[in-house]
């Protein structure tokens, strides 16, 4: 069965998961998120990508971006794999793959999935229950999202700059958002969406976008989504 084509838009959020090959890990020390973290911010520049958030588990990573381009994200990954899996293979002294063949993407609405789809990716490591809080959690963007702290990798998003007049009052709104776990049912859809290669978004925005591609960007059916196996997604 052939694989459904990326769904590719300028200037669109889109929201990605890549994920170790057989579900195994990709990081093995700290040497190797920083290793990933500088080579992603240098792909990001160089591509015309704007990163808003991220998380890098054990065994895979979930990226927030926004391109100049449709291509940026694809552009960003394969220039990000190859690097990272050439340093993974001289430093541990493997061969072979360690990815599980290419990046799940969806597109994402802004005004009404921007900020869920942030939550999403910095609650996974609450949700995996490795730390109680996702300021406990070093390796994603919620310490530079929620306290200001320095990260060169995060540009915010104007959903994100519009929490407030001021960086304190933004940061604050933003930590408010985490009071509470996301809802299954989002939790579900993001899952869903990204998985299926569909639009995150509500009907309006996903008829548009396809209307422009010419072909349907949302599942067929509704039905709750399996859960992650390893970790949480």
């Amino acid at each position: 069965m052939p694989r459904r084509a990326r769904i590719k838009f300028d200037n669109t959020p889109v929201h990605l998961i890549q994920r170790g090959n057989n579900r195994t890990a990709c990081f093995f020390a700290d040497d190797d998120y920083q290793f990933y973290l500088h080579h992603l911010a240098e792909a990001c520049r160089e591509e015309g990508v704007q990163l808003h958030a991220y998380v890098l588990m054990t065994n895979h990573v979930h990226l927030l971006l926004t391109p100049q381009l449709g291509e940026g994200p694809s552009r960003v990954m394969k220039r990000l794999g190859q690097r990272y899996v050439q340093y993974v293979n001289r430093t541990y002294r493997r061969s072979g793959t360690l990815w599980e063949g290419r990046f799940r993407s969806c597109l994402v609405e802004e005004e009404t999935y921007l900020l869920g789809c942030c939550r999403y990716i910095e609650l996974n490591p609450v949700r995996a229950a490795m730390v109680v809080h996702p300021a406990d959690y070093p390796w994603s963007s919620y310490r530079a999202n929620a306290r200001g702290d320095a990260n060169s990798l995060i540009t915010p998003h104007p959903i994100y700059q519009a929490l407030g007049t001021d960086e304190l009052q933004r940061q604050a709104a933003y930590r408010e958002l985490f009071r509470y776990q996301l809802e299954q049912g989002l939790v579900d859809e993001i899952r869903a969406s990204t998985n299926g290669g569909f639009v995150l978004g509500g009907e309006r925005f996903q008829k548009e976008i396809s209307a422009v591609l010419g072909r349907r960007t949302w599942r067929g059916r509704a039905g709750r989504h399996a859960a992650a196996k390893d970790g949480a997604e």
